[in-house]
């Protein structure tokens, strides 16, 4: 006893803090009672022990009064003792503050005199257990906690080892009951068991034994302690501490066991236990956490949440729920702390729960489910929702669960909506087809190893629907095609955001998106959580603004707040939210968390790491499992491997891997010493394997195959296998949690996602009922590991983190444009939902929720300050008064190539004009992209070893710094360096992944500041990136060619380029190389390589303009190994000093244009004193120096005079109607005005009262039509009985002025009115009696061409052209013919023929006058302003290199501008083609659905415009008119173009979506006038070319109301290329040019043919009256006239006319007499009288011959030259085609469907055969093939019957016949018949006469 400190009695009294803390955390093997808890030595003391007597001797003195002794002796050493019944020490301060530090030893309490034994059984627990639960709200039945309470008694622990588990069952305020239980224990248990009828009522020991421990609990240890052991006695402890562990796990697992024979005892149900259990436990959950009379709101409960219990239902101190599952142990070891989370328990089934046999699904289920016999109970749960709606989803279950086969549910469920007829239940035929092009799959993975894998999957799956399953990911990109065949796409976060946020990439693909599954939603909560809330947001919106369905699918590994992230992912929580728990895994998962105790990373931890995963391998292996050891470096593997197989054998268990006995063994072996790797080789012996992605392919398949079949023990493995393969194993182990991120530069945490997926490998399900798997971190990180994979910290929201790029996206994107938007878009985020649950973690304190409950001003804030930090940046204009958002050219490019807006802030600072490569690289490597990479110490050798060896440039700042270390690693990538170090390598890779796009992002930057030396500096370096080849390297290195062919090829002192080697023969590039054989090889290679031949030919416009028409012949041979479908390229014209782009463009090389010269045409500014040339420079974009530089020299140019001054426009009193002096004039004035506008006032006299010829040019919508009338009214009153001609440029325009004048004038005037077009060809008579005639200049050139003949020409008095400034269009030809011979006829008759232009307002009006004979009156060139109501033009830019999206992102815009300039006037938005007018109204009315009124446009009633609408043929049109947006083309019919015209003239409805015709065809004027696109499709070259700017300025001209409006507006979308080009021309005029030197060869052949021109001579006489002379000699260069001296000009002319005439001649046309006389032939005259171009005579003469039949007729009718002009749209061969299946002969020769000719062949017979044709279109192409029929039918006859062709001519005939009355030879005349219908035929009989 004196050798006994007294304090060790103290402690056994008086329970410590420490003590009481330790208790609490002490589990397994180390928890022990307070009774049981070892003395301390003596060393560990510093408290004096006299002092500790004392203290005791007083405590027991103030103690003595309430002392009650307990009756039981305890005995301490050499002590006996009775200790007090209650602690003497008070504690009820400290429990008042933490319950968990009451004490838990009660020591046994004297049972108290006169209770009977019997009287503690059954019925008295059961009593005490009702009074305790009706006490103290448990959350528990009396039942159940009867169950428990009986169990611990009846266990054979002792009395001081059960007090701690009674505690946790009654809680302190049952302390009393705790006494009394231990008091009687063997008498209550004893009494139960006779009473109760249990089978094995005899005390049974249990199962499993404990073995002793080392240490008798309770006995002291004396002293300081040495212990001396043997080396078989640590090995024997050692064991024996594992056997008690083994022993703990086997009692855990019978404890569920043991109570289900405490209720049977007790005579309890267990079913109904278990249900009541379940119930108290949701009842409880539903309570205060803090035990008050204060109501709650119960929390929701949702039907498919399968949850066993809240995760998380304590609440931690810093108030986030954390308490780890039921029968969680925590053991602490000396190198380790470990925390054990045992199998749980399966979740029980539910009522009416099945599984869903395979057999019951449709056939579509059905075949991709074939593989199965019923789907799994997730599944199973699932189906109903997943497949049979379209409800979103969010689905939280286990890993291994089956989510995949979740989504395929979906997946179906998207396909069968596309399916016809729908697939029906009870077969497994495929008796449907699937509209493949109207859907698209998306589906996001959240690493490219996972997407491959599901592609995999998927891919097999859906094979047998012929459902195309591709990977788009940063590794597998796919063509715009491939995307197209392509219906399901599986794709990454990053690349699906990129896609998306492209307004200009793929608009479409994201449109047609169905169903977007995102697996693994719950990473919102890391790095890349911001990308998937932004594409979900995205998505959201596309769905409220396009009124489509896009069905969200989640899928999501268990998460605490799943109710979070099915609001943000817009799931209905009570059909859509599936949660499943732990107890769903198909095989339950053990886990083991084991804390490394020690400073990480230090060399005592590893070595713990180490010593811990030895531990836990040898024991599994003990066991007979296998293990799988997951580390993170492909070097670890090995040194994991190394270890483990040293420890093993150095500890005698080398037995434990021996794989020899198993059958594949001796195969294996054989195999692997094929291998190269020499540790496999020496470790398979050992039963270890290795596995990385640094291995063969053959060997990591090797590895899995003999992990599979047993014959490895253990792999050591990297993360990618447990991504990558599909291998299980009983037990995992992850070694260590520290994995290097290369986007951050630094080691990271290993990602729960990862954590999972490995995990997700433990157990196998065909051999385990459970798998086990390890996690060894660092101490510090236990904890975030534990509350991570069991859920116990919400996830939120990593948006705020991005929020700036973000927005810039969405800015870029056009979805936000103002604050508003901006505001609204950040409600569809995660950050949203957070927000308001968890206001702290976002900066904001608890009262901001409550007293804004939407965030408005929080978000408001958010998005002002993020707005201003792209502002700062040059990324938007964001104007803080308006709130508006606008996008920049900067923000767009970072925003497609993702560059954070930080880095675009170094690249304005660091951008110069002019860079170097050295430069470039600096500033690439400064982006913030690169912020996180790391310079460390370590890697500075290495590092400066690169820089010696590896580095063409110099770099600035050393290796040190991050920016110099990621420059080093960039250049050493391009030079294919090796590098050594792990880290490095994968910095390097990360730098190279991210430098590419940077480049190409900077050298759109450049591109777009027109920046030349910069931007070809860029791209080469962005090329250098891509092919890993510096500039100064030879070319070829792309081909492919053997490193020692390079190597001799670069080593040469002189490098020999391609040009030479081009000249060079096979044998002399073999002897170049030393290597002849070679030889051949190499000339191939040098004939692919990618070259273009330029020539341009220039051509000023202005003295400011140059017109520039570039020829492109490639020059290369085509191979698709190596060019694939097109080769890029990049066309730019630079100034001589090289430092500005005047122009650029990207244009792609198709295979099938190889072989013909392309034509470019462009216009670049030039200012005086003019520079002495400038470049074009074409440059590829994918090959390095494939490049070609034309110089084009100014030498020659010369620039045409300056324009002569405008007319200004005078202040004139505006004239009234009266100054007609004419009665039924001013009649037909005053209906319309009263007055004249002050132009009409200006040219009133000149036009009404003298005889001049006129010019007037002003503005559309000036009132040039009046002008038109006063000319008119003009020659009827001098020249009574003459006719009057009006000549417009089209039909609709002829259609317009015949509608016009015949409405308004021809009644009042008394006049008769003709239209005279190619659709209306009136009698002669009908055509003499007319006055006025209004006609096309077509139709006019061949009418006056006979004008001798034709007395009605003869009779002309005036004639008026109206829009004169066509002359330089594909018309201007023919109005300078006409002009021509009008004033040809008008001097042969001796009667002058007035000529008045009508025209825009024109830059050289003056030449025109002159052409026109107009001296000194007669000239009105208004300036653009005169307009009567003043327009405003606004030009916007938009980029893209690609026209269909580009014109989807200028919807947006296009409605923005609606609602800005015209939110209730009439708009009118011109577009380019049919298709157009249908897509942009589709936006339109999605923006509108957005709206609170959706029909804001319509203005009209509803029951009126239902009316309306049953006349309606167009389905578009039908749909877009019910919002109050109408469409106008030439597809529609008349009727319905007539019933648009009027809803929009009347104003019932606001909105007119037409083609650009329209601004010429009808005269509807609005308020507002969209021009979306400046371009149109030209089916001659086959690709988008600009409008004319006569087109614009015309459009732009039905702005503005004179009734009604004060100004008009005109907004001009365009390409931002063309931006500057249409500034200029839009408001200054324009130049009008010749075009007749394009098209004189028919003109001259005409005037031949009429006797007008005899010789050449006359021939150059005839030109100098032409507009054409006029212009060569003011603008020369334009048309190709170097020389401006008189004999120049007459060379220029005489070699123009002897080409002229030479062609003709050769066609037949013409004979030309001593070089001199000019004589027409007859084949000349057919060509002239038939209005044909000579090439169709030359075609008719060549082709027929004296015995063509039908067929052969159709086909050279439709092969005329003429038909050249018949426009050959997308995907009409196609519909060509499919005519060609109904018709009575195949096409002939080359069967190009695309072709015109056989388009008019397919439509000729169409008509002839009655068939109905497929769209709109061709209907008004047939009437224009038709129209010509006629003319080329009877030309053929003529050139046959010249030739005596008489069978020919016959046939011919016959071919008329059959066109005119759609019936074919073999068809009964009869049917020519009116109403004779062919099924009336067999009625007819043929009556014989008989006389």
């Amino acid at each position: 006893m004196s050798d006994l400190s007294l304090s060790h009695v103290l402690n056994q009294i008086i329970p410590s803090p420490l003590s009481l803390g330790q208790s609490r955390k002490r589990k397994g093997k180390e928890q022990m009672s307070l009774a049981s808890i070892p003395v301390e030595s003596s060393t560990m003391h510093e408290i004096d022990e006299i002092d500790s007597v004392h203290a005791f001797c007083q405590l027991i003195e103030s103690s003595k009064t309430s002392a009650v002794l307990s009756d039981t002796l305890f005995s301490f050493g050499d002590v006996d003792f009775y200790p007090p019944a209650y602690a003497v020490y008070d504690d009820s301060e400290e429990s008042s503050q933490d319950e968990s530090d009451t004490p838990l030893y009660q020591p046994e309490v004297k049972e108290e005199t006169g209770v009977n034994d019997l009287a503690y059984d059954r019925h008295w627990l059961l009593k005490q257990c009702q009074n305790h639960v009706a006490q103290n709200n448990t959350g528990v039945t009396e039942q159940q906690l009867c169950t428990d309470i009986f169990t611990v008694l009846r266990s054979d622990k002792d009395d001081n080892n059960i007090q701690q588990t009674l505690v946790d069952f009654v809680g302190y305020d049952g302390l009393d009951l705790i006494m009394e239980l231990i008091a009687h224990r063997s008498t209550l248990v004893s009494n139960i068991m006779k009473m109760s009828n249990h089978t094995g009522q005899q005390k049974t020991k249990p199962t499993h034994t404990l073995p002793p421990a080392s240490n008798e609990p309770g006995r002291p240890i004396y002293g300081t302690q040495f212990v001396i052991q043997t080396e078989a006695e640590i090995k024997e402890m050692k064991q024996m501490r594992k056997d008690q562990k083994k022993a703990i796990k086997a009692l855990q697992k019978t404890s569920e066991n043991t109570n289900t024979v405490s209720m049977d005892i007790l005579g309890f149900d267990p079913q109904e236990l278990r249900q009541a259990r379940e119930d108290a436990l949701l009842a409880a959950s539903q309570a205060p956490i803090f035990s008050s009379q204060h109501k709650t709101k119960s929390e929701e409960t949702y039907p498919n949440v399968y949850q066993s219990a809240k995760t998380g239902s304590m609440l931690s101190l810093f108030g986030s729920r954390y308490a780890l599952p039921a029968g969680t142990v925590k053991e602490e070891h000396k190198d380790y702390e470990e925390t054990i989370i045992p199998v749980p328990n399966q979740a029980p089934v539910r009522a009416g729960e099945r599984r869903i046999k395979i057999d019951e699904l449709d056939s579509l289920a059905r075949g991709a489910f074939k593989a199965y016999e019923a789907l799994n109970r997730i599944q199973s749960i699932v189906y109903p929702i997943a497949y049979e709606t379209n409800e979103n989803m969010l689905v939280c279950a286990p890993t291994g669960a089956g989510k995949t086969d979740v989504a395929m549910l979906t997946v179906l469920r998207c396909l069968s909506q596309y399916c016809s007829p729908p697939p029906r239940k009870g077969t497994t035929d495929i008796d449907f087809t699937i509209a493949k092009n109207d859907f698209k799959i998306v589906y996001v993975a959240p690493m490219k190893a996972l997407a491959a894998e599901i592609v995999e999957k998927m891919g097999k799956r859906l094979s047998f629907l012929g459902i195309s399953v591709k990977e788009l990911t940063g590794d597998m990109q796919l063509t715009k095609t491939e995307i197209m065949a392509t219906q399901f796409i599986v794709t990454t976060p990053e690349k699906w955001d990129v896609i998306t946020r492209k307004g200009t990439g793929d608009v479409e693909l994201s449109q047609k998106v169905k169903l977007l599954i995102i697996d693994e939603v719950h990473l919102l909560h890391e790095d890349r959580g911001a990308v998937i809330e932004s594409i979900i947001a995205r998505t959201l919106r596309q769905v409220e603004s396009s009124q489509s369905l896009i069905r969200i699918v989640g899928l999501s590994a268990t998460l605490p707040n799943y109710i979070d992230v099915a609001a943000f992912l817009r799931v209905n929580p009570y059909q859509g939210l599936f949660f499943f728990d732990g107890g769903f895994r198909p095989v339950p998962l053990e886990q083991h968390f084991l804390g490394i105790k020690g400073k990480p990373n230090s060399v005592p931890s590893n070595e713990r790491m180490n010593r811990a995963c030895f531990d836990k391998v040898s024991d599994l292996l003990r066991d007979g499992h296998q293990v799988m050891v997951f580390v993170h470096a492909r070097k670890e593997t090995v040194k994991t491997a190394l270890m483990l197989k040293e420890e093993m054998m150095n500890e005698g268990l080398g037995d434990y891997l021996d794989c020899s006995s198993e059958t594949q063994y001796v195969g294996h072996k054989r195999n692997i010493v094929k291998s190269r790797n020499k540790e496999m080789k020496e470790l398979f012996s050992y039963g270890i394997g290795i596995h990385h992605a640094g291995m063969l392919r053959s060997d990591r398949s090797m590895t899995e195959k003999m992990f599979a079949d047993g014959c490895l023990k253990v792999l050591c493995c990297t993360a990618t296998l447990a991504w990558g393969v599909n291998l299980p194993a009983y037990a995992v182990v992850i070694k260590g949690t520290q994995v290097y991120d290369s986007q951050k530069g630094s080691f990271v945490d290993l990602s729960i996602l990862d954590v999972l997926q490995i995990f997700g490998r433990a157990g196998r399900p065909q051999y385990e009922t459970h798998g086990v798997g390890y996690i060894l971190t660092t101490h510090d990180k236990l904890p975030h590991y534990v509350s991570a994979i069991t859920q116990q910290h919400p996830i939120e929201s990593k948006f705020i983190e991005n929020i700036v790029d973000n927005l810039n996206a969405e800015i870029s994107l056009g979805t936000v444009t103002n604050m508003s938007e901006a505001v609204t878009w950040l409600s569809y985020t995660y950050l949203y939902v957070r927000m308001k649950k968890n206001p702290f973690v976002y900066g904001m304190d608890h009262t901001e929720p409550a007293q804004d409950p939407l965030l408005g001003r929080k978000r408001h804030d958010i998005i002002v300050n993020a707005a201003r930090q792209l502002a700062k940046c040059q990324m938007i204009i964001f104007n803080e008064k308006t709130g508006y958002l606008t996008p920049k050219d900067l923000g767009r490019i970072a925003s497609n190539f993702y560059i954070k807006h930080a880095s675009i802030e170094v690249f304005n600072e660091m951008m110069k004009p002019r860079m170097t490569e050295a430069d470039v690289l600096s500033m690439i490597s400064m982006s913030s992209e690169f912020d996180n990479i790391r310079s460390r110490e370590s890697e500075h050798t290495e590092l400066k070893g690169l820089l010696d060896k590896a580095c063409a440039c110099d770099i600035r700042g050393g290796t040190e710094s991050t920016h110099g270390k990621v420059n080093v690693l960039l250049q050493s990538y391009i030079s294919s360096a090796y590098i050594d170090d792990f880290a490095l390598v994968s910095d390097c890779g990360y730098v190279a992944q991210n430098a590419g796009r940077i480049a190409r992002a900077l050298f759109e930057i450049a591109l777009n500041r027109n920046w030349g030396p910069t931007a070809s500096v860029l791209l080469s370096i962005n090329k250098s990136i891509e092919k890993r080849l510096w500039t100064f390297q030879h070319p070829l290195q792309q081909m492919g060619l053997p490193h020692d062919i390079m190597n001799k090829l670069e080593s040469r002192t002189h490098e020999v380029s391609i040009e030479e080697m081009r000249d060079m023969e096979p044998l002399e590039l073999g002897e170049l190389v030393h290597h002849k054989r070679m030889g051949m090889t190499i000339a191939k290679c040098v004939d692919q390589f990618p070259l273009l031949m330029l020539d341009a030919r220039i051509s000023p416009i202005t003295r400011n303009v140059l017109h520039v028409e570039l020829t492109i012949t490639p020059d290369f041979v085509w191979n698709d190994r190596v060019h694939g479908n097109s080769e890029p390229w990049w066309i730019w014209a630079e100034d001589s000093d090289n430092t500005e782009i005047y122009y650029s463009e990207y244009f792609i090389l198709n295979k099938k244009q190889l072989g013909e010269p392309l034509k470019i045409a462009f216009t670049v500014p030039i200012s005086e004193p003019l520079p002495s040339q400038f470049y074009i420079r074409a440059v590829s974009d994918r090959w390095m120096r494939a490049e070609t530089v034309l110089p084009v020299s100014f030498q020659h140019l010369i620039l045409p005079e300056i324009s002569q001054p405008h007319t200004d426009l005078l202040d004139l009193q505006p004239l009234p109607v009266s100054a007609l002096k004419d009665e039924v004039l001013e009649a037909i004035c005053l209906q319309r005005f009263t007055h004249f506008n002050p132009v009409q006032t200006q040219i009133f006299h000149t036009l009404y009262h003298k005889n001049h010829n006129a010019l007037v040019g002003a503005p559309t919508g000036s009132g040039k039509t009046v002008a038109a009338e006063l000319v008119m009214w003009w020659a009827f009153r001098q020249h009574p009985g003459s006719k009057v001609v009006y000549i417009a440029p089209m039909k609709a325009l002829v259609k317009e002025r015949v509608h016009d004048w015949n409405k308004r004038l021809t009644g009042p005037m008394n006049k008769k009115l003709v239209e005279l077009t190619g659709d209306v060809t009136p009698d002669l008579k009908t055509i003499e009696a007319a006055d006025i005639i209004i006609t096309t200049p077509e139709k006019w050139d061949g009418i006056s061409r006979s004008w001798q003949s034709r007395s009605y020409v003869r009779e002309v008095s005036c004639v008026i052209i109206d829009e004169i400034h066509l002359l330089g269009g594909d018309r201007g030809p023919i109005l300078e013919v006409i002009v021509s011979r009008m004033n040809y006829i008008g001097s042969k008759l001796e009667r002058k023929v007035r000529i008045v232009g009508l025209s825009t307002a024109l830059a050289n009006a003056h030449d025109l006058a002159d052409w026109l004979d107009i001296k000194k009156v007669g000239l009105f060139n208004f300036r653009h302003s005169v307009r009567p109501v003043p327009l405003e033009i606004y030009i916007d830019g938009f980029p893209g290199k690609h026209y269909c999206p580009r014109m989807a992102t200028m919807n947006k815009p296009t409605y923005a501008a609606i609602k800005t300039h015209s939110p209730s006037q009439p708009v009118i938005v011109f577009v380019s083609s049919r298709r157009q007018t249908r897509l942009t109204s589709q936006d339109l009315i999605a923006y509108c659905g957005m709206e609170d009124n959706p029909r804001q446009w319509l203005h009209i009633d509803d029951m009126e415009m239902e009316m309306i609408l049953e006349h309606v043929n167009d389905e578009s049109l039908k749909m877009s008119l019910a919002f109050g947006i109408g469409l106008h083309h030439a597809g529609l019919t008349e009727d319905d173009r007539k019933i648009v015209e009027e809803l929009f003239l009347t104003m019932k409805i606001q909105i007119l979506i037409a083609t650009s015709t329209l601004a010429w065809g009808v005269n509807l004027p609005a308020h507002l006038v969209v021009i979306k696109g400046t371009e149109f499709y030209n089916y001659k070259v086959g690709r988008y070319v600009d409008y004319p700017i006569t087109d614009v300025l015309q459009m732009m001209g039905r702005a503005g109301r004179p009734q009604f409006d004060t100004t008009g507006i005109a907004r001009v979308l365009v390409q931002d290329s063309k931006k500057n080009f249409l500034k200029k021309f839009l408001h200054e005029p324009f130049p009008v040019e010749s075009s007749l030197h394009k098209a004189l060869d028919d003109h001259i052949n005409a005037e031949i043919v009429g006797g007008t021109i005899k010789t050449k001579q006359d021939v150059l006489d005839y030109l100098t009256w032409t507009y054409f002379y006029r212009r060569l000699l003011q603008n020369p260069t334009y048309y190709g006239l170097d020389d401006l001296t008189q004999n120049g000009v007459d060379t220029f002319l005489s070699d123009m006319i002897n080409q002229v005439t030479g062609r003709l001649e050769q066609s037949g046309c013409l004979d030309i007499d001593g070089d001199f006389q000019l004589l027409p032939t007859v084949q000349g005259r057919i060509a002239s009288y038939y209005y044909l171009r000579h090439q169709s005579i030359d075609h008719f003469k060549k082709n027929l011959d004296n015995s063509c039949e039908m067929d052969d007729l159709l086909d050279i009718l439709a092969n005329t030259p003429n038909y050249d002009e018949l426009p050959a749209r997308c995907n009409e061969d196609i519909l060509n085609q499919e005519i060609e299946k109904f018709i009575p002969y195949n096409v002939k020769g080359a069967r190009s469907f695309q072709s015109p000719h056989v388009k008019a062949y397919v439509l000729i017979q169409a008509h002839i055969s009655r068939l109905e044709l497929p769209i709109p279109d061709y209907i008004t192409d047939q009437v224009t093939v038709l129209d010509s029929s006629i003319r080329f039918s009877q030309a053929m006859l003529d050139v046959a019957a010249d030739n005596g062709y008489l069978t020919t001519s016959l046939n011919i005939m016959n071919m008329l016949q059959c066109i005119k009355q759609a019936r074919w030879l073999n068809e009964s005349s009869l049917l020519t018949l009116p109403k004779i219908k062919p099924k009336m035929l067999s009625s007819f009989r043929h009556k014989v006469s008989h006389y």
